[in-house]
């Protein structure tokens, strides 16, 4: 995958409502009422909120409704200013563009599921626990929230699938219980979202189960990884240009400074908008999306956060 420049989507917020307190969900329309681009659960939209602000936001409608597209977005009053952006100035009727929808957290079949969400990342599983019921899999959930009244769909999930649902408002119940982690479901997967301390937790009751069995999406960054750092030429081979990156710079800074639009989002390494080729030179992974076998293979980098272990680089950009 190339990450370069793109013209986004134009659509109209077609409804609005409140799912939770402090979340909103919006159903994003194309004006004249047209077919949307298809997308599977786990999916995201990037949301163009203004220069030099674009948002990735997970997709928790029906895959199967052509019409629409819904998102869910917790307020967060100490952000960078997305979610501000979408809940102060989106109400039916607002013009927006947007990217995608992208997938880097795709549902892969098994015969059983394990869902954990906390808060918000309950948004990317819902869908996931629709089309799993809807094949017949064995699943079950566990959705951890600081109070009931902040759980996005937690009535619908709890009324709709009855005891398969565990709801744990923690100033009920208190932190999540993942004794549900003991063992392994034979066979079957897990699938995470939400703060990084949970998936933190989740990360290190499943560190002796086989490879592949442990899915997750973050919305922040796991911890910093990486140390100091030194400056790398990078050959971008598409447009003929050779950037030198000092320190305290990313490769995507420097190389939107030389004039190569690239597609970014969360600059963080969490949304993968910038996942970029590598033809040449090592790279160095700082990001919290491709997993340890992908980043072994050193083929792609996230050109937002991580850098390079050899002087060089050459990006197919």
């Amino acid at each position: 995958m190339t990450a370069t420049g793109g013209a986004g989507l134009a659509v109209v917020v077609a409804h609005r409502e409140q799912a939770a307190s402090g979340v909103i969900v919006l159903s994003l329309c194309l004006p004249d009422g047209g077919d949307l681009p298809e997308w599977s659960p786990g999916a995201h939209l990037d949301l163009e909120l203004g220069p030099g602000l674009v948002r990735p936001y997970s997709l928790c409608g029906d895959p199967a409704d052509r019409s629409s597209l819904r998102i869910a977005v917790q307020l967060e009053p100490d952000g960078r200013g997305g979610s501000r952006q979408v809940h102060e100035r989106l109400s039916p009727g607002s013009a927006i563009r947007i990217r995608g929808p992208r997938n880097n957290f795709p549902l892969v079949e098994a015969p059983r599921y394990l869902f954990i969400a906390g808060g918000i990342g309950i948004t990317p599983i819902r869908p996931m626990i629709d089309a799993v019921d809807a094949a017949g899999s064995d699943w079950q959930l566990v959705y951890g929230g600081r109070s009931r009244a902040t759980m996005a769909f937690a009535d619908a999930l709890r009324e709709k699938y009855g005891d398969r649902v565990s709801l744990c408002p923690q100033d009920e119940t208190g932190l999540l219980d993942l004794t549900v982690l003991s063992t392994r479901p034979g066979r079957g997967l897990v699938y995470c979202c939400g703060p990084e301390p949970l998936i933190e937790a989740v990360r290190q009751r499943c560190q002796q189960w086989p490879a592949g069995s442990l899915h997750v999406e973050r919305f922040t960054p796991a911890a910093e990884v990486g140390g100091a750092e030194t400056a790398v030429e990078v050959e971008l081979a598409l447009s003929g240009r050779t950037v030198t990156v000092p320190p305290g710079v990313s490769i995507l800074q420097a190389v939107e400074q030389a004039g190569v639009q690239v597609l970014s989002s969360c600059r963080e390494g969490t949304c993968g908008t910038c996942e970029t080729t590598v033809l040449d030179g090592v790279p160095e992974h700082r990001d919290s999306l491709l997993t340890a076998e992908e980043q072994a293979v050193g083929d792609t980098m996230l050109i937002c956060v991580s850098r390079s272990r050899t002087p060089r680089l050459v990006l197919e950009l």
